[in-house]
């Protein structure tokens, strides 16, 4: 225990000054943080919104649209520490100003900052009008998943009172987990693990009795010091929507836009099944405009 500042989130988010923020405590937790030295977006009404730009060898550069693509977005979103993209689109938040990146970027969506990505030169010193990166990432998501292959799976997290805590909590069930993948627009729970390590550090609670009867996960929030991790696979790419996870209306999800599927039967279906983890497959109707599937546990 030390004498530390403590600084009022809601202060800081209201636009006061940090100083007028802090008062003297004593605890044992220390604030680390991580700032994004190397893309920003411009024109926005937030930091979650705007026309992109990329920092290198200390000069920002506009991006263009060709040389940008959604899982680039889902990248750009994670290092700003925003949610996923919800909207792509030239121009949005202005034209294009020189100097202008020349790479085109070639991102897999699990990298955990743009210019981790690989990239392959385009020799491109202008842009179209209209042609200029413009990228909006939701900023309702106070939860993400992290260390996996992408931003639907992983050690799942929680942004609560303006601090990221990993979530500790045991005896999750899929259905439970479905409310963190719906949250995150990544489709179904495929599976969910609690798994004991030492944190070292304070984690958020959340209590699963609690999960379904509110609308926020932050009001089934509290401190902990609970050593479980919580791990979540959502399908990111598949899911039914209807009664259960695994009775329903197919949809996929290509290039960030969920649609209805159509042309299914038994034998696509069961890949389908087992994809989500729900048995064999039972029955695969389709309607004038949708797929309805149902599967046996």
């Amino acid at each position: 225990m030390k004498s530390v500042w403590r600084i009022k989130p809601d202060c800081v988010q209201s636009g006061t000054p940090l100083g007028e923020c802090a008062t003297s405590d004593y605890d044992i937790s220390i604030l680390n943080l991580a700032c994004s030295h190397s893309v920003r977006l411009l024109n926005g009404s937030s930091l979650c919104s705007g026309r992109l730009e990329v920092k290198s060898n200390q000069s920002w550069s506009s991006v263009c649209e060709a040389d940008f693509d959604q899982q680039d977005a889902e990248v750009v979103c994670r290092e700003l520490g925003c949610g996923p993209p919800s909207v792509l689109q030239g121009a949005l938040y202005g034209e294009v100003e020189a100097p202008v990146w020349s790479k085109e970027f070639q991102c897999g969506g699990h990298e955990s900052a743009l210019l981790d990505c690989r990239s392959s030169g385009s020799a491109r010193n202008s842009c179209s009008p209209g042609k200029a990166v413009g990228l909006t990432c939701s900023e309702s998501d106070d939860v993400r998943l992290v260390g996996g292959t992408n931003y639907c799976e992983g050690m799942m997290e929680l942004r609560h009172l303006g601090e990221w805590r990993t979530v500790s909590a045991f005896s999750w069930t899929l259905k439970d987990a479905a409310v963190v993948c719906k949250h995150l627009d990544c489709g179904s729970a495929v599976s969910v693990n609690s798994r004991l390590a030492l944190l070292n550090r304070p984690a958020w609670w959340i209590k699963y009795d609690c999960v379904h009867v509110r609308s926020a996960l932050k009001d089934c929030t509290a401190s902990s010091s609970h050593d479980f991790i919580l791990n979540i696979t959502c399908s990111e790419s598949v899911r039914l929507g209807g009664a259960s996870r695994c009775a329903g209306t197919v949809e996929l999800k290509h290039q960030g836009e969920w649609r209805p599927a159509i042309d299914y039967d038994l034998r696509k279906a069961a890949v389908v099944c087992e994809y989500l983890d729900c048995g064999s497959a039972v029955s695969a109707s389709v309607n004038i405009w949708t797929v309805d599937l149902l599967f046996l546990l």
